[in-house]
């Protein structure tokens, strides 16, 4: 099976219905992504596929049909995303497990939404967990990378 992630291109054969999730932790070596619940209720193995938003726990590798994306590709050579920019300035992170998953599907909100509202913020974001209970900084950070991306 031919996979694109964070632009290489790979080749891995494992069992069609294996989870997106353990052929990148597992087989890639791609360890950003992280296991949190395996139920897709908490968002810690969110990443990017063609751009949109996913849990890659849930996500047989025969079923994935586009490129993927970990928070490790979600940078440039040159620069970190606007969006790990701000989870840095407003000191987001505490214990940091659910944190790649929280910057990948931020990351999709303000790609679909570069200016969102609180409510629209919570709303998206309601399904990624953060045990250390920093979602005001999260808001935070998200509404700093808004107002960057916006110029």
């Amino acid at each position: 099976m031919k996979l694109t992630v964070n632009g290489e291109p790979h080749d891995v054969s494992v069992p069609d219905d294996m989870p997106l999730l353990w052929v990148l932790r597992d087989e890639l070596k791609i360890t950003g992504v992280k296991y949190g619940c395996g139920i897709a209720q908490c968002g810690a193995c969110t990443v990017h596929i063609d751009g949109q938003a996913v849990r890659s726990c849930q996500v047989a590798i025969s079923d994935v049909q586009g490129e993927i994306t970990t928070i490790e590709g979600l940078r440039t050579p040159d620069s970190l995303h606007v969006v790990q920019e701000a989870w840095i300035e407003k000191q987001v992170a505490q214990c940091g497990y659910c944190q790649s998953g929280q910057i990948m599907q931020a990351a999709a909100l303000l790609d679909v939404n570069p200016a969102p509202s609180d409510a629209q913020i919570d709303a998206v974001m309601s399904g990624n967990l953060c045990r250390c209970g920093t979602y005001p900084r999260i808001r935070d950070a998200i509404k700093s990378a808004s107002a960057k991306l916006e110029g």
